[in-house]
């Protein structure tokens, strides 16, 4: 029987992927022993367990990124860190160790590679974090979510995606869908959303321009996030929502997406072979706009920059898009040669290479 340790957290980019790799380790060996590692502050203190896998914790001790007093403690909290999973390491017999990123990964690849125990990494962004940079180095195999990724060694095994979405039937959904959220379903529908909190850029353009786009013959199903501006015009063809539980549901309804370029909703979109236009997330290191680059290079999406997103880059970018269907049809046959639904199985394949070295 293997024992697994997954590792990363902090964020849904590390942990949904972690945890879309822990279920398909599971559903493959359900004698295995998968067992997840993370921090007491990161988002997989919370969403682990409800998943039912074990938890085991680490200290969080970020990279310095200054000549300060933190840096100066940095060498010893690291060491304690490390020691702290090599225990973990040991007293469960873990056979091989695979990392998402994030603060807990750093610790977990020296710690098993002072014990001698084999190392996966899986990249999810198109811009490295730091711990996956220093992962990859020694790892016995890598894998990235995008084509272009520098990381040393790594092949493209795609994203893990949650389970609804690798198995998601569009056309079965849609009229569940349609209805769920009040549409119709003969009529073409453009989802909109910005993420949880929604996007202002997103919602400040849609506002000034939806009725073009419903003149175009298209419905809007927009999520303008829990705490927004935006004034519902209580107009049937544009349903205003704050947040989407059933993402499923919106996806098979779908026909065309504008969003932001997270690494799993363009993995995702990809997936699903959905037509998008993504406009980036100006704020960070300009890892958004490298997420949606394979996509846009390979003509299944076409990107924005975020400032530039205003309604009149609507009327006259996404409107005639929207007007194309032979566009759109290029699109939706570009998304199958980027896009993927088999990177957990990916994964595991990696996983298994590394456990025969």
């Amino acid at each position: 029987m293997t024992t697994y340790l997954l590792a990363g957290g902090g964020t849904a980019g590390h942990v949904n992927p972690l945890l879309a790799v822990a279920d398909a380790l599971t559903a493959r060996e359900p004698d295995a022993t998968v067992l997840v590692l993370g921090t007491r502050e990161g988002l997989e203190a919370r969403l682990v367990p409800l998943r039912g896998y074990e938890l085991l914790f680490v200290d969080k001790v970020p990279f310095p990124r200054r000549p300060d007093a933190a840096a100066v403690r940095f060498p010893g909290r690291f060491a304690r860190a490390v020691r702290q999973v090599r225990t973990h390491i040991l007293e469960r017999g873990v056979d091989v160790v695979v990392g998402f990123g994030g603060y807990a990964s750093a610790p977990a690849y020296v710690a098993a590679g002072r014990a001698r125990v084999p190392v996966v990494v899986h990249e999810a962004n198109a811009k490295p974090g730091l711990a996956n940079v220093l992962g990859a180095r020694r790892a016995a195999a890598s894998g990235v979510a995008f084509e272009g990724t520098p990381l040393k060694g790594a092949e493209v095994v795609g994203m893990p995606l949650r389970p609804e979405i690798v198995h998601l039937d569009r056309a079965a959904l849609r009229s569940e869908a349609a209805e769920a959220f009040g549409l119709d379903a003969a009529r073409p529908v453009l989802l909109v959303f910005g993420g949880s909190l929604g996007a202002v850029r997103l919602n400040r353009a849609f506002a000034d321009s939806w009725q073009d786009v419903v003149a175009a013959g298209w419905q809007i199903l927009h999520a303008v996030g829990e705490r927004n501006d935006v004034a519902d015009p209580d107009d049937p063809s544009y349903r205003v929502v704050p947040y989407i539980d059933r993402m499923d549901l919106a996806f098979a309804l779908a026909d065309a997406i504008v969003s932001r370029s997270g690494a799993a909703t363009v993995s995702e979109i990809s997936a699903l072979g959905i037509p998008a236009v993504y406009v980036p997330y100006a704020v960070g290191n300009g890892e958004q706009a490298l997420n949606a680059a394979s996509a846009v290079q390979g003509g299944a999406a076409v990107l924005i920059p975020d400032g530039e997103l205003t309604g009149d880059r609507v009327r006259s970018t996404v409107v005639p898009l929207l007007k194309d269907a032979a566009a759109l049809d290029r699109m939706r046959a570009a998304a199958e040669s980027v896009g993927t639904r088999s990177g957990s199985a990916n994964v595991l394949g990696l996983i298994d290479r590394a456990l025969a070295r």
